[in-house]
Parts: C-alpha cells; structure tokens; sequence
C-alpha cells in the first residue's frame, strides 16, 4: 500500500507540499529529493524534516514504513539555511593559516616597518616553528582530501566565516609574535625546543594514525558506525583509554609547539582548541555509550582517566 505525505512548515504550520502514492519503503532521502521538484530554492541539504516540529531530523536513510506513522504521513520542514560542503571548508580554513603563517615568516611590507622587509630571524626556533606550523596544515589538506570520509556532507555557509575567523586570526596573531624581530628565543634554550618538536612529531603521527583508522572504519561512501578500537599500530593504543585520541594528539600537537616558541597567543591557542575539542569528544563519547552497549567502560572522552 502506498503513502501520502504531507510537508508542513515546522514554525507556521503551513502545508507546503502534499506527495501523492509515496512507496513505503521510500527513504527519507527520497522524500527531500520529490519535496524539492516543488520548491526548487530548499535542495536537500537544506532540509531537515522531522515527525515532530520541535524534535530531532530525521536521517537520509530512515524508511518511510518503519517510521511511526500511518498510511498519510505527516513531517515538519524546517529550513538549515544556504550549506557548503564539509570539503570546501576544511580546505578555505587550513590553507588560510598555512598562507598567512608564511607572510609574517617571510616578514612582507608594511608588517614590521620597512627596514625589516623580508629579513631572515637569525633565531632557529623561529625556522623550525615555520616548518612545524605549514606541516601541520599541509597535513591537514592532505587528510581532507585523501583521508577523510565525512558522515554529513554540508554544513550552514554562516559556519564558514565563523571558522575562518578563528584559524586566520589565531595564526595571524601567533605568527607576527613567533615572526617578530624582537622575538626572544625560549627560556631553556635548544633542550627545550628539542623536548617541544618530540612532542609535536609524535602527537602529529599519533593524530594522523587515528585520521587512518577511522577511515577504514567506515567503508567509502557509508555512514556505518562502529567501535573504533587499536590497530597493530602503536599510536592507535590510545584508543584503549580515550574515545577521541584524535583530539588528544591534536591537543598535544599545539602544547608541543606553545612549548617550543613560548608564544602567549599559542598557548591561548591551545587553550580554546582544548576546550572546544573536548565538547566535541564528550558528545561523541555520550553518542557511542548510547549506541553501543558493549562499548569499552575504560574509555573516557579526551584525557585518560580524567576527562
């Protein structure tokens, strides 16, 4: 028996669309693919439509008649705004500090006073940090477009200034300090550099061991979840004690480099990427408990044993 479905607005309650003989083992990905024939300005990754007007969307591969509802179906439209691909902005966000970063390095005019105009630092902490902040970036261009397998495939287009915001502004900021011509050396001299690249090498090749095995976690073109857990490489063991060892190397990289420049701006830097990762790994450590019963108790969030 087929379906009919009726689209309402979520906020006025307005009927915007009314499907006729819908199969009913029609995913809902379908569904926004026909509500979209009838209003060309909303395509589907626009839409977010829901059983309830207030409750949570419903997911692409949802099917019609394993949903709760009867023979005429009733879902609630709410509109995401204009999106832009999880690629275009991974991409627009690292190759902006990648770039920025090496205008202060190279000390272009009108940055410290035209006496300084692509002047070299005689300092080789300021060198290796140039050569530690592009790897970092040009690694993560790479891993977007080599590794990654993103599970949605748009984001709100108002996400992208907000980001660029941050990462552009961040690496301006710790860049014209590191760059600076009265930039002093660390306290400690070449101990203290050589223990902040060992940290940062390690956390770099332990957050690209997890970017990989949670590649092939997840077959190309699927939004399988399973419960990522240690491979045979080393730098995956960490998934023993945390749910995100991703963000815990991340984390570990920018302490590294805070360690190796002793700039202010890094280690705020280092600060706000902490606390952002670490609302990221709790909502992805609460989503894994609730999907898996089996997942490991040991795990927690971010930092082993405490958080």
């Amino acid at each position: 028996m087929r379906h009919h479905v009726e689209i309402l607005d979520a906020k006025t309650r307005e009927k915007l669309c009314f499907l006729d003989k819908v199969e009913p083992h029609a995913t809902i990905a379908e569904i926004k693919n026909l509500f979209t024939k009838t209003h060309p300005q909303w395509y589907p990754a626009r839409q977010s439509l829901r059983l309830d007007p207030k409750g949570k969307s419903l997911k692409d591969e949802d099917v019609l008649q394993k949903l709760p509802v009867g023979t005429t179906a009733t879902l609630y439209f709410r509109d995401l705004g204009a999106q832009i691909s999880w690629v275009t902005v991974f991409l627009t966000e690292y190759a902006g500090p990648l770039f920025i970063y090496l205008l202060f390095y190279f000390r272009v005019p009108f940055i410290y006073g035209h006496k300084y105009d692509f002047t070299s630092s005689r300092h080789t902490v300021v060198h290796l940090a140039c050569i530690c902040h592009s790897f970092h970036y040009v690694k993560r261009l790479l891993e977007t477009l080599f590794v990654h397998r993103f599970s949605h495939g748009t984001m709100p287009l108002r996400n992208i200034f907000k980001n660029c915001t941050y990462y552009w502004g961040f690496a301006a900021w710790m860049a014209y300090y590191i760059n600076h011509p009265l930039y002093t050396p660390p306290t400690y001299g070449a101990q203290q550099v050589k223990l902040a690249l060992a940290i940062f090498v390690i956390c770099q090749l332990g957050n690209f061991s997890i970017h990989m095995a949670l590649r092939d976690l997840r077959p190309a073109g699927s939004k399988t979840r399973k419960i990522p857990y240690p491979t045979k490489n080393p730098f995956t063991w960490l998934f023993l004690l945390v749910s995100c060892p991703n963000y815990t190397y991340e984390v570990g990289s920018w302490i590294g480099f805070a360690i190796m420049t002793q700039c202010l701006p890094v280690a705020l830097f280092s600060l706000v990427g902490f606390t952002q990762m670490t609302i990221w790994a709790k909502g992805k450590h609460r989503s894994y408990l609730k999907e898996f019963r089996d997942y490991p108790p040991l795990r927690m969030p971010i930092i082993p044993f405490l958080l």
